[in-house]
């Protein structure tokens, strides 16, 4: 099957075979003999980067490069302590990447099975993640979208690929993309898409839907191929609270030309002006305040140093995490549903039902009532009070014109 794969591929058709990329030097520390030559069992961007290298040392600069900084996060403390380690080894860690480690005897020696082969941590590997953090220092796993050993243009500008880790209750980007337009154009058209071609620039190259790669990724009239695929990004959606990147207009100007592929200017500007209203609304209506009364719970002593320990924790963490990313994410990728009942819909369910109804709980007799309090009052959290008369009438008067009822 590997023979094969590769068979088929470009790097055969030039000559590039196994040696030249899992060829080892004797100082490779996962270096071992195999039919008379030194190879690597792990080839690491830092290999790729012998015939790649201004793609390797852009991709090293990149947030994906960065996704196994995960090991030290909120999320890891759920996924390795609260759920067990198998389940993040299994799971996040195969998105993210491992700190990839050996095996040692109880002397302090690399483990080897009876060949001699230099033996793993089958809890950091096998594992292509996107962040994998390699014994040579390198960081990343290009086989994450240049699946091995095809490596073919076409399946890493196939939007399958980043849904392999871009998908699920807390980044539905894979989900989003399938009900946008741009997906449904792009699924409905992609005989189309001429994805082997050797440049792939949207108007040039084909002009039926962008993909993933478009936008973040490839080359435009006026922009080359990027291996940082956060250079088009403007705001960042993951944290409680999105914010601004550093250098965001010229980051939303680098994907407005990708959109100016398609569309007007006028459409694109206006397109950024509601995603920003909607971004902005998921900050200062639900995310501020929902932070600042946690903070308010932790300055009254209501919530312990321990993560996940308490109901609130669970209830903050998906109202951001999840419906909060569901949310901005919907937004910034055209996919209503998901924007609206799968996000608005869940995070203001969510605030009103179970964040706020927990926190007052929590709250009584200590000054974070007077913190929760006052969030309410807010302008925002009026329709709480009570609808006037004359606007639940106008309501009623148009479900029973409309539903007969």
């Amino acid at each position: 099957m590997i023979v094969q794969q590769w068979r088929e591929s470009l790097h055969s058709k030039i000559g590039t075979g196994c040696i030249e990329c899992h060829g080892a030097d004797s100082s490779d520390s996962d270096a071992f003999m195999h039919n008379g030559n030194l190879i690597a069992t792990i080839v690491t961007p830092k290999d790729c980067a012998v015939c790649h290298k201004e793609i390797a040392d852009e991709f090293q600069t990149s947030h994906h490069a960065r996704a196994g900084e995960i090991l030290g996060s909120l999320d890891n403390v759920l996924g390795e302590v609260v759920e067990g380690l198998p389940a993040a080894a299994n799971g996040c860690q195969q998105c993210h990447g491992t700190k990839v480690r050996f095996l040692f005897t109880d002397t302090g020696a690399v483990r080897r099975d009876t060949s001699g082969k230099l033996l793993f941590d089958p809890a950091t590997w096998p594992n292509t993640g996107m962040g994998r953090m390699n014994l040579d220092g390198s960081r990343g796993s290009c086989s994450a979208c240049h699946s091995r050993h095809t490596f073919s243009r076409k399946m890493a500008r196939s939007p399958e690929v980043c849904g392999k880790c871009h998908m699920g209750p807390d980044h539905p980007q894979a989900e989003i993309y399938n009900e946008s337009k741009h997906g449904i154009a792009f699924n409905s058209q992609r005989d189309s898409m001429n994805m082997n071609s050797e440049t792939w620039i949207a108007g040039v190259n084909y002009s039926a839907a962008p993909t993933c790669a478009t936008c973040h990724m490839s080359a435009t009239r006026n922009q080359p191929v990027t291996h940082d695929v956060g250079k088009r990004i403007s705001w960042t959606l993951r944290p409680v609270i999105s914010q601004k990147l550093e250098n965001s207009d010229s980051r939303r100007d680098s994907m407005k030309d990708v959109c100016a592929a398609c569309h007007s200017s006028n459409f694109v500007s206006s397109f950024y002006v509601q995603y920003d209203n909607a971004v902005n609304l998921y900050n200062e209506k639900f995310a501020r305040p929902a932070q600042e009364i946690i903070a308010a719970l932790k300055d009254a002593g209501k919530l312990t140093p321990t993560q996940f320990d308490e109901k609130m924790e669970w209830i903050y963490y998906e109202l951001w995490h999840h419906e909060g990313r569901r949310a901005r994410m919907g937004a910034s990728m055209m996919g209503p549903d998901y924007t609206q009942w799968h996000g608005f819909y869940e995070v203001a369910k969510n605030f009103y039902t179970e964040f706020l109804p927990e926190a007052e709980r929590l709250a009584q007799g200590t000054s974070a009532q007077s913190v929760i309090e006052e969030i309410k009052n807010r302008d925002d959290n009026k329709w709480l009070r009570g609808l006037p008369p004359e606007e639940r009438e106008r309501i009623m008067q148009f479900y029973r014109q409309r539903y007969g009822q």
